[in-house]
């Protein structure tokens, strides 16, 4: 079952692969060429998502009103106890009504300081593991353990980065002994962290101050049901003393003790009813839990968003009560990860994290982040952070910049902050150091002392970032001048036999090769000045083509590896220098020739062989050292034979008109066995159109070059035509193509080069090809010539390898060789 789900894989693999390279081949010339087929996505905001904070900021409010309110009673019964009573009736007031005015006075004091001060206590207790369940860097108790493997899980960028082999490191688990060193070593810091502040030397557990907001919570209820006791009792008696009629001034101090314990009362009711609220939306109906959930945080993300609500509400509380409704999730993230708190840049980093992966919210929060530049050179910094303490902050940040730059528009604006490709490329960690400054080798062993640094985690972000930010043609350049990027990234290339034949190897390690060698495609397919010096340095690195011969050699179960290795030989032959150091590696011919006419390769992998032909047929273009190289290997009659197979063919007429074209007359009796592919040619010009028809017509002319017109009409007897039949052909095809196709743009030139050899010395053809009107057809083909004619190949819209004969001095001479004999 699991080698069919791996085949089904590697088919979805070569899908996407044939998808993105589209029908256009380097042969042709790409309309588009900055359009790549790659992970870049255009940026495209799905409609607004109801934000899950909103239920939050809304229960903010709520509360905020019942508090102002119960504050604004507090403030105003304190004022009539002060000035009406104690001012007015100090002295004619009751014994009892002195104390209990005096007592609730004390109360509501209490309540009202403690309530003052208890958000700031709040904001204290979010950091704590009973309260919130997450270590926020901190010295945790024992029982910890499975909470900070929760924090891991959230800031894990891939679900199928699950192990390495004996040269790899295990990411997905961390140790309870290294667990402690670390929150230990993080805890030792030069200052205190505040949830662990004693407050007096003795009685740590009842005053630090992590547990001061609940001795505040609770003497919050215990001050309020006090003085609703109080008042009711005093509403309830009207114990105020006697009042004879005609007493005037006992009936006004009557009235004002009312109305005094009534304030009292009306207070204490609004803030049990807003205890009694808060206990109903947080306890029973678990807001925040539900909050929690909808914004898909797990359960380490409860300190987040207990977090925001504390800074939401303290906003109601101590500004406007609308000032919460203002706070959003992602603004609020973006916040604390400008702080200088650790602590506060960890949960800013796995909110903007856990929003950016979300199907939900990725749209709208990378929208934002993006137009944030300041956020995006601190995400940047951020991958600088080798301090194993900080590695849940740097993962975060790599990620989301992952995301980031997957949508166009921010693809540059990351790319375009100074020090961007150094830290990106700070992510990279390869087993080489040949290349490695000294401080990056002293930075490099700071880490290892840290046994479960996440390497190979950092390794993938770092490398898919790359290839995201390589959909951009400018950041091509940016990543090739950047020191020492390119040969880490082409050290990622490497995979031994042991590796590619393994079985079991992990799926994380294949994705790594899989990722640097598809930034180097991109690298490689760069058009331009630009393109033209990445291929070149590329190609100068030692372990380039040695690594992809070992992946064409061992990688039969992995084609998607092959597929992008040929491409990127592809593209690296488009310079001549590159084209003979692959032909000089050993191997690297006799593989691709051993994939591309491997018969038994199953259907699903058609992708690759033809992929293998395409790049043979550029390293045969041009190379005569690659010519001589490959008729060494004695493949000749094998490539006449996949004249016949509907996969091969196209690239096996290349193949084969190249080693005529560019073998030198050397090699002419090496090259006679391909006269026998003439009939095939024949027959497939008669019958097919377009690229095929294009490569057979070219191949002709070089295969009955090394023909004698007795061999030629032996050759068409076989083929079951006569040669008046070709010559209708080749006029119909001028006339079909009024103008250079750029689906076929040699079309019109290998046609002239064929009508011209078969009028060569040969009156009859020359009389055929007048009465076909082919005199006409020249002339219209001079009308309409085009520097896309003149090209073998093409790096996007730029021709490369110009032919020798230009398409007009080809017309010329055909219409010299019509005008030499007259009917």
């Amino acid at each position: 079952m699991e080698d069919n789900k791996s085949v089904r894989l590697q088919i979805n693999e070569l899908r996407k692969l044939s998808e993105t390279c589209g029908s256009n081949t380097i042969f042709e010339p790409q309309t588009s060429p900055e359009t790549r087929g790659s992970s870049a996505e255009s940026v495209s905001w799905a409609p607004g998502v109801r934000a899950p904070e909103k239920k939050l900021t809304l229960f903010a409010l709520r509360l905020s009103i019942f508090e102002k309110s119960a504050t604004g009673l507090g403030t105003l019964g304190f004022i009539w106890a002060t000035v009406v009573l104690l001012g007015g009736f100090a002295i004619t007031l009751d014994k009892t009504d002195f104390w209990f005015i005096t007592i609730i006075l004390l109360i509501e004091g209490t309540r009202i300081f403690s309530r003052s001060h208890e958000l700031e206590w709040q904001h204290q207790a979010t950091w704590s593991i009973a309260d919130a369940g997450i270590s926020s860097f901190r010295a945790l108790r024992s029982s910890s353990h499975i909470l900070i493997k929760a924090v891991k899980a959230m800031g894990r960028p891939l679900s199928l980065i699950r192990k390495q082999s004996h040269n790899t490191r295990e990411v997905t688990q961390v140790d309870q002994s290294q667990v402690g060193r670390w929150k230990h070593s993080r805890a030792s810091t030069r200052t205190w962290i505040t949830s662990d502040v004693p407050l007096l030397p003795y009685g740590q557990w009842i005053l630090l101050s992590r547990n001061i907001s609940k001795v505040l919570y609770w003497l919050q209820l215990l001050s309020a049901t006090a003085c609703v006791v109080l008042s009711c009792m005093k509403l309830i008696k009207h114990n105020y003393g006697d009042v004879q009629k005609g007493d005037t001034d006992k009936r006004n101090r009557q009235s004002a003790l009312n109305i005094f314990y009534a304030l009292a009362l009306a207070e204490a009711l609004l803030f049990l009813m807003e205890k009694a609220y808060w206990e109903w939306k947080v306890i029973h109906c678990k807001l925040l839990e539900q909050v929690n959930k909808e914004c898909e945080f797990g359960p380490s993300g409860m300190v987040s968003i207990r977090r925001f609500f504390y800074d939401a509400y303290s906003r109601c509380v101590n500004g406007s009560i609308f000032d919460g409704l203002k706070m959003d999730m992602v603004t609020f993230a973006m916040d604390l990860l400008a702080s200088n708190s650790p602590d506060e840049q960890l949960i800013g980093a796995t909110i903007l994290r856990q929003f950016s992966i979300s199907a939900r919210y990725s749209d709208d929060t990378l929208q934002k982040i993006g137009v944030n530049l300041s956020v995006v050179e601190r995400l940047v910094e951020m991958l600088n952070w080798k301090d194993p303490q900080e590695e849940e902050i740097r993962k975060s940040a790599a990620e989301i910049l992952s995301k980031l730059a997957g949508k166009r528009q921010n693809c540059l604006r990351v790319a375009g902050i100074p020090g961007a490709m150094e830290s990106v490329s700070s992510l990279l960690q390869t087993n080489r150091s040949s290349g490695e400054c000294a401080d990056e080798i002293g930075e490099k062993n700071l880490i290892l002392d840290h046994g479960k640094y996440s390497f190979w985690t950092f390794n993938h972000l770092g490398l898919l970032i790359l290839k995201k930010l390589a959909c951009d043609h400018d950041n091509c350049g940016k990543i090739g001048n950047t020191r020492g990027l390119l040969p880490k990234i082409i050290d990622f290339t490497h995979a031994g036999e042991n590796l590619l034949k393994d079985n079991n190897v992990a799926p994380s390690q294949i994705l790594t090769v899989k990722r640097s060698l598809q930034v180097v495609q991109m690298l490689a397919s760069t058009t331009g000045a630009t393109g033209k010096h990445l291929r070149k340095e590329i190609s100068e690195v030692v372990f380039t083509i040695s690594n992809i011969r070992d992946i064409l050699r061992h990688g039969e179960k992995h084609p998607v590896l092959q597929k992008l290795s040929m491409e990127i030989l592809t593209n690296l032959a488009l310079e001549e220098e590159a084209t003979e150091r692959i032909g000089g590696t050993g191997g690297v011919l006799k593989e691709l020739f051993n994939i591309f006419l491997n018969q038994g390769m199953p259907e699903h992998q058609n992708h690759v062989r033809r992929a293998a032909g395409e790049a043979l047929a550029m390293l045969s273009l041009e190379s005569r050292a690659n010519c001589h190289r490959i008729l060494r290997l004695q493949v000749l009659e094998k490539l006449v034979g996949a004249l016949e197979v509907p996969l091969l063919r196209v690239n096996a007429a290349r193949i084969l008109r190249h080693l005529c074209t560019y073998s030198g007359s050397d090699c002419f009796y090496e090259l006679k066995g391909v006269i026998a592919a003439a009939p095939t040619v024949l027959k497939v010009i008669m019958s097919e159109e377009n690229k095929l028809q294009e490569v057979m017509v070219g191949l002709a002319t070089e295969v009955f070059k090394r023909m004698t017109s007795r061999e030629s009409s032996i050759m068409f007897e076989r083929a079951g035509m006569k040669e008046e039949e070709l010559a209708k052909a080749l006029v119909q095809i001028l006339e079909k193509h009024k103008h250079p196709p750029a689906k076929v743009p040699r079309i019109r030139r290998f046609t002239i080069e064929l009508a011209i050899w078969m009028m060569h010395e040969n009156i009859k053809n020359v009389n055929i090809f007048k009465d076909l009107g082919m005199v006409k057809e020249l002339e219209g083909v001079l009308e309409t010539t085009s520097e896309l004619e003149s090209f073998n190949i093409f790096s996007g819209t730029v021709g490369l390898s110009r032919h020798t004969t230009t398409i007009h001095s080809l017309v010329e001479t055909a219409l010299n060789v019509l005008k030499v004999q007259n009917r």
